[in-house]
């Protein structure tokens, strides 16, 4: 893994902390293929500046923002998740 993807990596992951989703309620499955789609779509994103000032601010978020590549993942992640939603 390439600092550049392990620094892509670590942004999927807050950005999954940020808007509340629990890795330990996604099935493992549907986690791997996301993340390998995810991580495609954020080596590739022209908005890395723009996530990490987004993903730096302490306010609670309850979308993905609307620059982020894989909002639509997130959101199903979201929605999917087993148990109570948590609010932040």
């Amino acid at each position: 893994m390439t600092s550049e993807t392990h620094a892509d990596s670590a942004r999927l992951y807050d950005m999954m902390a940020r808007l509340g989703i629990d890795q330990d309620t996604v099935g493992p499955s549907q986690l791997s293929l996301w993340f390998e789609t995810a991580l495609q779509r954020c080596g590739n994103c022209q908005a890395k500046t723009a996530c990490r000032d987004w993903l730096g601010c302490t306010r609670p978020a309850a979308v993905a923002p609307w620059f982020c590549v894989n909002a639509d993942i997130l959101f199903e992640l979201q929605y999917d998740q087993l148990g109570p939603r948590r609010v932040n």
